[in-house]
């Protein structure tokens, strides 16, 4: 076994404190590689809190993975020591479904392996994230990360990067297209640089009329302040999708409005609670509710190698392991621009 250093939860009722583990042994298909920096999203969170549902204890959280091979067995043929490499929300599937097969292992029809707070395919062994300076994977799930970019800025790609470029990607969303992105946080503001990237009109719907000049700094065309009646009459039925970043209870039917016959509402964020929609709000210009998880391994090479060539990373804030709490604290709160980012060589 693999003596590995990180920072865990004991338990939903404790915070996260320095914790002493142990990886598996580099396997004939296995990657390890040194952990250099982590990105801190607002499901770490969520998941320590049991917010979702009730989470495996100890958790070591951190899914948004950038770091260098120290280690690859026998049968790996794409990774050496030496190169970068990164991984996301998933380690493992089942590999043979259906889905798998059409390379959407994250909607693997047996249940992908999640990178933290789930369990390896043999049911029992607890999987364990980022927030620590090692981690052991599969290498069909770890992928190849340019040396071309920022490499703390790449680590939010793997998670904020893949959830916003995978929907838009497959609603093929691009020139002559108008997008909404709803909330101007982690994920949207990469929804905004993808969004710009792919050729569409981008208007950033928020409730802080603050965050406009951070909107257009990063490409979006038009803002509409969502408390301001005057600007949302204006904008009904102007988009033709509305992506909806927002994890906070939020009045889906006041966004549907704003949506063009045939538009489609997108939904990224994750609140807690379970919205009500009303079912004219559909009907009124035959319009479609939709969500969207991560992409697939093949999508996310894709997203990494297409950031690359486009210069696309995540706007961060880096900071050392014993300010994890001040961070959590300050992302509930939403300052945070766009996405803290742990340097793993402080813990």
């Amino acid at each position: 076994m693999i003596a590995t250093k990180g920072y865990a939860a004991q338990s939903a009722e404790t915070d996260l404190a320095p914790w002493n583990f142990e990886r598996r042994e580099v396997g004939p298909h296995d990657v390890q590689f040194e952990i250099l920096f982590c990105g801190v999203c607002h499901s770490d969170l969520h998941q320590i809190k049991n917010d979702w549902f009730p989470g495996i204890f100890p958790m070591v959280p951190g899914h948004e993975i950038v770091g260098r091979v120290v280690k690859v067995g026998d049968h790996v043929k794409n990774f050496k020591v030496g190169d970068l490499a990164g991984t996301g929300c998933m380690v493992d599937s089942c590999q043979v479904c259906e889905n798998c097969k059409q390379d959407l292992e994250q909607y693997c029809l047996e249940g992908n392996t999640q990178t933290y707070n789930g369990l390896e395919r043999d049911g029992k062994t607890p999987t364990y994230g980022g927030y620590s300076d090692s981690i052991v994977v599969r290498e069909e799930f770890v992928l190849k990360v340019s040396d071309k970019l920022d490499l703390a800025a790449v680590a939010p790609l793997l998670c904020a990067g893949i959830t916003t470029y995978s929907p838009l990607r497959h609603w093929k969303v691009g020139k002559g297209h108008k997008l909404a992105v709803l909330g101007l946080g982690g994920l949207g503001h990469m929804a905004v640089k993808f969004g710009v990237a792919f050729g569409a009109e981008v208007t950033v719907l928020s409730t802080s009329p603050k965050k406009e000049e951070d909107a257009k700094k990063l490409g979006a065309h038009h803002f509409v302040v969502t408390t301001d009646p005057a600007q949302i009459k204006a904008a009904r039925g102007t988009f033709d999708f509305i992506l909806d970043t927002v994890s906070a209870e939020h009045d889906f039917n006041m966004y549907l409005s704003l949506l063009r016959t045939n538009g489609t509402h997108i939904c990224v964020g994750v609140p807690p609670k379970p919205a009500e929609i009303a079912a004219f709000s559909l009907l009124g210009g035959r319009k479609s509710l939709a969500g969207s998880g991560i992409g697939g391994i093949k999508e996310t090479q894709e997203m990494l190698d297409f950031c690359a060539e486009n210069n696309i990373v995540s706007d961060i804030e880096m900071i050392d392991m014993k300010d994890i709490h001040n961070a959590y604290s300050r992302m509930e709160k939403g300052d945070v621009r766009y996405r803290f980012v742990i340097d793993m060589a402080t813990l």
